[in-house]
């Protein structure tokens, strides 16, 4: 990732969140609805519900709403069943992309995602046709200026796999999975908090998009985006 602005790309999608925030909370509330389906209502054993409560707290969902959706999903109350399924394609220059979506209605979602892509230039793959271009990984990212050093000795000492300084100054921390919160902790005990803090699927080489190609890209991405089954999008462009 050395040379592409990861403090940019994150003020970036940042600003994009903010403007949508009810579709923020819908796809909360399906991460909230699957992880308690699939490992109980307990936040204390169950870590990616625990997770998601976070997220949907920081995003100022209010507390009824979430106990609500937990309800539903484990049975207190009736919900609806979603099912989660990841499709792999291509985007612009052929840029990897993996899309995570969670769905009542799988036909729906397919033709969603493959229409997005085709329509602006990308295309649909197979199964596992570029998710080996991404490590599962925890990945914390603290703005320019943080406390290297602090950051590494606390990251190291509790689990980390590597610290990481761009070239823009942010310090980007990778952990495996099963060692993330763990290490998110105890950087927030010791007073260091990431602006960016998540288990995701992190490319490990980018491809440079730039001028029309970049817009396209874009597009593309904003498209998927949109669509009201899509959790998640990961890609490989440095754009």
């Amino acid at each position: 990732m050395a040379g592409h602005s990861k403090w940019a790309n994150i003020q970036h999608r940042k600003g994009r969140q903010d403007e949508k925030r009810g579709r923020i909370w819908t796809r909360l509330i399906r991460e909230i609805m699957v992880a308690a389906r699939l490992g109980g209502a307990d936040l204390d054993t169950n870590p990616r519900l625990r997770l998601a409560v976070e997220k949907a707290k920081a995003a100022n969902m209010p507390a009824d709403n979430i106990k609500r959706n937990i309800d539903k999903a484990t049975g207190n109350l009736e919900g609806v069943n979603y099912e989660e399924i990841r499709y792999e394609g291509y985007g612009i220059g052929g840029v990897a992309i993996m899309v995570d979506t969670m769905t009542d209605n799988k036909v729906r979602t397919v033709a969603e995602v493959r229409h997005a892509l085709s329509k602006h230039g990308g295309n649909m793959g197979t199964e596992g046709s570029v998710s080996f271009q991404f490590k599962h990984c925890g990945q914390l990212i603290f703005a320019p200026g943080s406390d290297e050093d602090k950051i590494m000795e606390v990251a190291l000492d509790n689990g980390a796999d590597d610290v990481i300084t761009g070239d823009d100054g942010a310090i980007e921390v990778l952990t495996p999975p099963a060692a993330f919160e763990q290490v998110k902790n105890a950087l927030t005990n010791a007073g260091l908090t990431a602006e960016l803090a998540e288990v995701t699927f992190r490319p490990e080489n980018t491809i440079e998009v730039e001028g029309d190609d970049a817009v396209k890209m874009q597009k593309i991405l904003d498209v998927l985006e949109d669509l009201d089954d899509v959790q998640e999008i990961y890609h490989n462009a440095a754009l």
